[in-house]
């Protein structure tokens, strides 16, 4: 097989990437390891910045966005016994809107397999040739036989734990890397949810979060070791804790439903420079991992690759070759601000320390001064919504 753009990852990253190059006259193909079933249903991240939006708009992908996509012009803080609304469209002219992961990957799906897009699922990308040459190979398996896809330039948008970021010589990444002690149990449930906007609580137990799917799904999350096993938390206990660390102000409760799937998720932060190597360029989750209490993991792969596409423009179609050069220094300023921004809101709100009273009183200073500086809550808004330039 023979293509312009190999990409590695059927994620949002990849497909983006893909219908980017379409729309500019460029020739892609798109190998995904899973199925087509498994990669639309498969849930993450809810939350798309202002120009995420924008970006799936202005680029014909936007019609369902539009139609049942929540959007949310502020979100909540809970400590102390007290709700604080952050409001976010007043004080940046932006917004959030809460649409599914797997619901941008089944449009982008949808949109590539409409324009002719050839995206191949169950293929399984086993080893990267050829980077340093103009004429890189991407060797994979499907339907049981080894195949080739030979192509000007490799995207590596295929996860932490994809092939592309190991097909870099040693010595040419620099690793940067956090751990947090701590885990998220997601929780999935057929329960209306009970609030308008999502609601970030701190509680002397640990995190919740309350977020919303749909008018009828309630997705939360609830802060817990980073071993704990998943088998310890039964429904019932799932629900209790959650009214405690949720249930805070007077007069106020949450739906319950039946829980329709539930994992736990530990807690990490993690980027590799540079995100290219002679023809290799690497997006997403391949090069850049933040912890999700920011909602930045989807948005930062889907900026990326808005990076990339118009730099594979620019070379097909200008002969330039600055911005393809130029993409890693690029993304990683992006890379970096949400990093920051993620760090600062997971530290915020979290429980780091079992048992340290100075800790905890940093926290609730560092809230009480988001919720009475207009300056910090401005701060806060424009880094949620999405900086427009970074």
């Amino acid at each position: 097989m023979r293509t312009q753009v190999g990409i590695v990852g059927a994620g949002p990253a990849g497909l983006m990437l893909s219908h980017l190059l379409h729309l500019h006259g460029i020739e892609s193909v798109v190998l995904e390891c899973r199925s087509r079933e498994y990669v639309e249903h498969r849930v993450r991240a809810g939350v798309l910045e202002q120009g995420s939006v924008d970006l799936l708009r202005r680029t014909g992908i936007g019609e369902r966005l539009q139609r049942e996509g929540m959007r949310h012009e502020g979100i909540e803080l809970r400590f102390d016994g007290e709700s604080h609304r952050v409001p976010m469209t007043e004080l940046t002219g932006r917004a959030i809107t809460v649409y599914g992961q797997q619901e941008v990957v089944k449009d982008l799906i949808a949109a590539r397999l409409a324009a002719g897009g050839s995206v191949l699922f169950e293929a399984e990308a086993v080893r990267l040739a050829g980077l340093d040459s103009q004429s890189p190979v991407i060797h994979f398996r499907r339907d049981g036989r080894d195949e080739q896809l030979h192509c000007d330039f490799v995207a590596g948008c295929d996860g932490f734990h994809g092939v592309s970021r190991g097909a870099v010589p040693d010595g040419v990444l620099r690793t940067y890397e956090r751990t947090y002690p701590f885990a998220w149990l997601g929780v999935l449930a057929a329960a209306p949810p009970a609030v308008d906007e999502l609601v970030y609580a701190n509680h002397e137990r640990g995190f919740a979060l309350y977020s919303l799917r749909s008018p009828e799904i309630s997705r939360l999350y609830l802060q817990v070791p980073p071993d704990e096993d998943i088998a310890a938390w039964p429904d019932e206990r799932i629900w209790a804790e959650l009214r405690t660390r949720l249930e805070t102000v007077a007069g106020w409760s949450l739906n319950e439903g039946p829980v329709l799937e539930k994992s736990i998720t530990p807690m990490r932060s993690f980027v590799v420079e540079p995100m290219q190597w002679e023809r290799l360029f690497l997006a997403g989750d391949a090069v850049h991992i933040v912890p999700p209490t920011g909602a930045k993991g989807m948005n930062l792969a889907l900026a990326d690759v808005a990076l990339l596409g118009d730099a594979f423009a620019a070379w097909y179609g200008q002969h330039r070759t600055d911005l393809l050069d130029g993409y890693s220094a690029a993304a990683l300023r992006r890379v970096w601000r949400a990093q920051h921004f993620s760090w600062w809101m997971t530290s915020m709100l979290h429980r780091l320390e079992k048992d340290d009273p100075y800790e905890a009183k940093l926290r609730a200073a560092t809230l009480r001064y988001v919720v009475t500086s207009p300056a910090y809550a401005t701060s806060l808004a424009e880094n949620y919504v999405g900086l427009p330039e970074v």
